[in-house]
């Protein structure tokens, strides 16, 4: 009889669980550039995602919320600019949804290359900064989750407090 294949450690088995989460979410996804939302536990995260590496961190002045990027004075980043708009018929090719096909918000991109979430009513959540991070952070300042944009296709991984502000 063989022997069973030794267990992974625990972050690589949490990464690999969030890759077949995210595919698995991808090919339910209808086919535009819906991006899908996991809640995920930042404690079973590599480093590299986390909130304590470096380049993901709160305080790095880059991914602050007062940086001019970044900024909720910008008005690229106001839900008041018409690419930010949920009325914009671009928006409804950019939903944020849930595994279910339930719809949270929708992203839009600035010119500068800050992601910005919107709730469904076009209130701002949160951000990626243009540069430096794959993180999310929310329009306090809080680390919020991570993006994974590989292949064009952007999947969303948030803590479960950063997805609860969709819904309020």
């Amino acid at each position: 009889m063989p022997t069973p294949p030794l267990p992974l450690p625990l972050a690589i088995r949490s990464l690999a669980t969030l890759s077949v989460a995210a595919c698995l979410l991808l090919l339910t996804a209808p086919v535009r550039a819906d991006a899908p939302l996991i809640v995920l536990d930042r404690t079973q995260l590599p480093f590299d995602l986390g909130p304590g590496h470096p380049a993901n961190n709160p305080a790095r002045p880059a991914n602050s919320p007062h940086a001019a990027g970044n900024s909720a004075g910008n008005t690229a980043n106001s839900p008041q600019a018409w690419e930010n708009r949920p009325t914009n018929p671009a928006n409804e090719k950019r939903l944020i949804i849930t595994g279910d096909g339930g719809v949270l918000g929708y992203y839009a991109t600035n010119a500068v290359g800050v992601l910005n979430l919107f709730d469904v009513n076009g209130r701002r959540i949160a951000y990626r900064p243009a540069r430096g991070t794959r993180s999310l952070f929310t329009t306090g300042g809080a680390w919020c989750g991570t993006v994974d944009g590989r292949g064009g296709a952007i999947v969303l991984a948030v803590t479960q407090s950063c997805a609860r502000l969709f819904s309020r």
